[in-house]
């Protein structure tokens, strides 16, 4: 009887553990949360936090937690998320697949979810100030969307927009404007050296560009964004889309993208955007700094409409880092094609006359000459016309253009 009783427990030992092979690949743990734990966020927090645009890209609170036991050996993962209204129900992922225990949200952050919250620091608005935004971080196994996880307890972190500090600086929507194309010519049709209009005022736009109208060659645009072509404004964009008024030495270009172009004379304007009034204008250029004086005098034969004499200034003004420039007219008739440079309006000892620049090591554009009459006065010996005269006391040279 024992000896029955032997071999059946044997039998079914032999089932059970052939059952249990077969069903190998069908075996696995069920991961189930602590229920007895706490999870939670284990930083200090402060408790204001200040947003400026100045701090953007700081940090502005760095999360850490402890990896909570699900009751197996498996890889935890987490996301942190956001809630504006605090209960979670609008509850957001602002990082996901942390497979560590550390998240970080910089400032810039924080001020996107101030601004989610309602939140601003203009004085003209109701909009409060200052609140709250809240945090947990969410722990799961396997893949995101599964229900294996546990939720942290919440942490609510004030938040505060300060006032903006008057700096006395102006305020545009940009930096500045750009200017690429032909009638530009000191930035042409590339990225390699577009001209830079700054903001100079409150929405205003301003600084000396020089121009050329040269057909086929008179052509430009704005852009808002240096080396991105898609952020052109063209002249329709001004003149139509916003109703600007806009300086008579500007047309419509007529050509395939309908940029500006410029039909005034060649030389050097200041350049004014207001996006206030909205009207663009050229006018003088204005003095600029980094050189010795705000404009040089040209008084001669050699300048028609100066002639030697007082009365008619020609001049050509600083355009910055010791470069002075602007469209003078000359002519080359002999006997009454001199002139010279002065540095004070008036002053006959001020004058700087062709040695003066040749002794100082210029460069001197081969279309003038010593003209040796009795002060070796400049002599434009070129074709009659108006040029755009160059004098760079950096790089010491005289050009024409």
């Amino acid at each position: 009887m024992k000896k029955i009783k032997f071999i059946s427990a044997f039998i079914l030992s032999i089932f059970l553990l052939n059952a249990c092979i077969d069903d190998e690949d069908n075996f696995s743990f069920v991961a189930a949360p602590d229920t007895a734990g706490q999870f939670e966020f284990t930083n200090s927090f402060l408790s204001e936090y200040t947003l400026t645009q100045e701090t953007s890209s700081n940090i502005g609170e760095r999360f850490t937690w402890e990896t909570p036991d699900f009751d197996v050996q498996t890889p935890v993962e987490f996301e942190l998320q956001k809630s504006i209204i605090g209960d979670f129900t609008d509850a957001e992922s602002v990082i996901t697949n942390i497979s560590g225990n550390e998240a970080v949200v910089t400032i810039g952050n924080l001020m996107s979810y101030a601004a989610e919250a309602g939140l601003d620091n203009d004085p003209d608005t109701d909009a409060p100030d200052a609140g709250y935004i809240y945090f947990r971080v969410r722990a799961y196994v396997g893949e995101p969307t599964e229900t294996t996880e546990m939720i942290s307890t919440s942490q609510a972190l004030y938040v505060t927009l300060p006032a903006p500090v008057d700096t006395g600086a102006p305020v545009c929507d940009l930096d500045q404007l750009w200017l690429v194309g032909a009638g530009v010519p000191d930035a042409g049709w590339g990225w390699s050296t577009p001209v830079a209009l700054p903001c100079s005022g409150d929405g205003i736009y301003s600084g000396n560009v020089r121009f050329q109208n040269t057909v086929d060659n008179n052509n430009f645009r704005f852009f808002t964004v240096e080396g991105d072509w898609n952020s052109g404004q063209n002249f329709p964009y001004y003149s139509t889309t916003e109703g600007y008024t806009i300086d008579a030495n500007f047309v419509d270009a007529g050509d395939g993208d309908n940029n500006f172009g410029f039909v005034g004379a060649n030389g050097t304007y200041l350049l004014t955007v207001n996006t206030v009034d909205k009207v663009i204008t050229l006018s003088a250029p204005a003095p600029s700094e980094g050189c010795d004086n705000e404009q040089l005098y040209l008084v001669g034969a050699g300048v028609p409409d100066a002639g030697w004499g007082w009365d008619n200034l020609v001049t050509i003004s600083c355009l910055g880092d010791g470069v002075y420039g602007g469209p003078v007219t000359f002519q080359s008739t002999t006997d009454a094609n001199n002139f010279r440079f002065f540095t004070v309006e008036g002053d006959w000892g001020s004058g700087l006359n062709y040695p003066y620049y040749e002794t100082a090591g210029y460069t001197i554009d081969a279309n003038f000459a010593n003209a040796a009459d009795g002060d070796s006065n400049f002599a434009f010996i070129g074709t009659d016309g108006t040029y755009y005269l160059t004098i760079d006391t950096v790089n010491l040279t005289i050009t024409l253009e």
